[in-house]
């Protein structure tokens, strides 16, 4: 077992696809992510660090597209348990500081929160709801922490405090959602039921319980998140095209999807995303 503290810990590998405009993202921040400690590994799914200089700049406002994971974050304004957020999130960045983030596994909350992770879906909660902490001294003790290693180890002997036993279900959960992302086709709820062995409302029953949200919204999710991803790299593909590859009946109804969710139609997203790519 990896020791209480211990790192640096493994950088992830993959994309960030949740990261709206990331051309620009970066260049106004720094984002960092690492996988969990291993004895924290069937839990937390990554810690995240953004961390940003802007002093003498005009403030960044940096949207993300969630993903349906519960998240513990520390921040200036105040750390907090964030339920799974069915919208965009919104950040403004402006002189100098930095954020951690400790996203949990889907449906590794649970056992946590000891109820129906439904119930704090769009919601936020004080971090001494759960863990037997001081909200303001552990929040500025992350945020003073030397580096993000140390920001880590604290918030991850918080977890330790009150670590669930492992649920076999969280892995059930996963497998269900990989297979979302691994199978553009995969677009409707009573296929997906019948892939996982599950009985449809076997399956809503689950999400509503352990993700907090239904399947029908992560599997929408994950065709948006494919798609911002997508179109942020300025892929010249036909929108039909695009659609009809991703699982969609049709653009228009890729459009609204997008669009609702990102505040942007598709073609002005990539657009945008362009701009900056080509920008010297």
């Amino acid at each position: 077992m990896e020791k209480e503290g211990a790192g640096p810990h493994r950088p992830v590998s993959a994309e960030p696809k949740g990261l709206l405009d990331p051309a620009l993202a970066r260049e106004k921040l720094r984002l960092a992510r690492v996988h969990a400690s291993a004895d924290l590994a069937p839990f937390v799914e990554h810690h995240w660090v953004v961390a940003w200089d802007l002093r003498g700049q005009e403030p960044h406002f940096q949207k993300t597209l969630p993903y349906p994971c519960a998240h513990v974050v520390f921040e200036r304004k105040g750390a907090a348990i964030h339920g799974v957020m069915r919208g965009t999130f919104e950040a403004r960045l402006e002189g100098r500081d930095r954020v951690l983030g400790v996203r949990f596994r889907a449906g590794a909350f649970r056992g946590f929160l000891k109820k129906p992770v439904g119930t704090i879906t769009d919601r936020a909660l004080p971090l001494s709801a759960l863990f037997p902490v001081d909200d303001k001294a552990i929040n500025t003790a992350v945020l003073e922490a030397a580096d993000d290693n140390a920001m880590i180890a604290i918030a991850e002997h918080m977890l330790r405090a009150v670590l669930p036993a492992v649920d076999p279900t969280i892995g059930l959960i996963g497998d269900i959602i990989d297979r979302i992302g691994a199978d553009p086709e995969m677009m409707r709820v009573d296929r997906l039921a019948e892939v996982a062995g599950l009985g449809v409302r076997d399956l809503q029953r689950l999400f509503a319980d352990y993700v907090g949200v239904s399947p029908k919204w992560v599997i929408r999710r994950c065709r948006l998140h494919e798609v911002a991803y997508r179109l942020a790299q300025g892929e010249a593909v036909e929108l039909a095209r695009f659609a009809q590859e991703l699982g969609y009946f049709d653009q228009a109804h890729l459009t609204r999807d997008f669009s609702a969710v990102v505040g942007k139609s598709p073609s002005d997203y990539r657009t945008a995303s362009l701009s900056v790519l080509r920008d010297p």
